[in-house]
């Protein structure tokens, strides 16, 4: 039978057939895509320049707060069972318009700011086109680029990030991560908590990127790792052992593949490496899609200690020597630690041959730095207990 003389029962079947379908399948979903983000960005501008007019008006004509009560009526009588347009939600247009058009914040080096956080994130591509380096010249050109910006994310975000941050460079880094990483708007909310900018952008790392790697090796790798991982969403309040910890993050696995960030892809834990007749098991692998290595982590409940990094050196090796594939970059290790010395981390890194890590991580938050010394100390509490009968 040709294929002109395909009967409609077998068409489902046919390869070429399921080719068509699976084609036409993802242009709709492309198509959906791309209508939905052109959607929000009008939706953006709109709100945008409701923000604005209502700026100006009140500059110019003497107007007080009355206008936004008025408008919102008025817009709900014209259109009415629109949504969005409430006397709160049109306060924050307003906000949302003085916050990125402010004086003071057009005195900062958007662009600068803008590139670096741009470096920090994986091969970029053309997911959109607001992740490609951006140049300004005046203040004009600075709103330009802060309103091209804001209407990459949707108004939730917007609203989040801009009511509960200040800082212009913070502010700038939740827009892009969000855009690019196509964050929720509960993931967005559970970052901030997580105070994830500090943790990418303010923290130093421990590590021997730059002394074993290519320079642009380095700098990935150095962008894609953080000095502390936020692993409160394991729930663990007191002591834990370190399978348990381990079979935790397993059970949380999407939850800490999304601390780790952009390009992990999760392998297995307790992989099995052999040498001579010996066994051997690393924590957890991993394999990252833009490094394009495998990642190694070691969990460790204790402070670092500098034989950890030569236990993770030798894991390295084995790793590249048995598991690495031609076309890999040099396996990498990251050694997960409850406290970490950065001095003993660079005397312990110095002779290591391969790329190693050492971050922290953190179950609970930790005390605000000015609450730091104003509680006692576990000891200390311990003979408060004592004194008052309750051992």
């Amino acid at each position: 039978m040709s294929k002109m003389q395909t009967s409609k029962s077998g068409l489902v079947n046919h390869k070429e057939y399921l080719d068509l379908l699976t084609g036409v399948k993802a242009r709709i979903q492309s198509a959906r895509i791309a209508a939905s983000r052109s959607v929000n960005q009008e939706l953006i501008l709109l709100y945008w320049d409701i923000g604005r007019s209502i700026v100006e008006r009140q500059q110019d004509e003497g107007w007080g707060k009355s206008v936004v009560e008025q408008l919102s009526k008025d817009i709900q009588k014209e259109f009415p069972g629109t949504a969005g347009y409430s006397p709160d939600n049109i306060w924050k247009m307003r906000q949302f318009y003085c916050e990125y058009t402010d004086r003071e914040l057009l005195l900062q080096p958007v662009t600068e700011i803008v590139n670096d956080i741009f470096a920090r994130f994986p091969n970029p591509g053309s997911r959109s086109i607001l992740l490609q380096p951006v140049t300004e010249s005046h203040g004009k050109d600075k709103i330009q680029i802060l309103q091209q910006l804001v209407k990459e994310i949707p108004w939730g975000h917007n609203i989040l990030i801009f009511t509960r941050i200040k800082d212009i460079r913070e502010r700038l880094y939740y827009i892009l991560a969000s855009a690019f990483f196509g964050w929720s708007r509960s993931v967005l909310l559970n970052q901030i908590k997580a105070q994830a900018y500090e943790r990418t952008m303010l923290e130093d790392k421990s590590n021997n990127f730059s002394a074993v790697m290519p320079v642009h090796m380095a700098e990935q790798a150095e962008e894609a790792m953080k000095s502390s991982y936020n692993l409160e969403f394991l729930g663990i309040k007191g002591p834990v052992l370190e399978r348990e910890l381990e079979n935790r993050l397993i059970s949380k696995l999407k939850d800490f593949i999304l601390e780790l960030g952009y390009g992990f892809c999760y392998i297995g834990n307790q992989y099995r490496l052999s040498l001579n007749g010996k066994e051997y098991f690393i924590d957890l692998l991993f394999y990252h899609r833009f490094l394009k290595c495998l990642v190694a982590f070691d969990l460790k409940i204790t402070e670092f200690k500098p034989e950890y990094a030569g236990k993770m050196d030798f894991y390295l090796n084995l790793l590249n020597d048995k598991e690495r594939a031609a076309d890999d970059n040099p396996s990498i290790g990251i050694i997960l630690c409850a406290e970490k010395d950065s001095l003993e981390v660079e005397y312990s890194l110095k002779s290591k041959n391969n790329p190693i890590g050492v971050a922290e991580y953190q179950l609970r938050k930790k005390l605000p730095a000015e609450m730091k010394g104003m509680l006692p100390s576990p000891q200390e509490f311990e003979n408060i207990k004592k004194e008052l009968g309750y051992e």
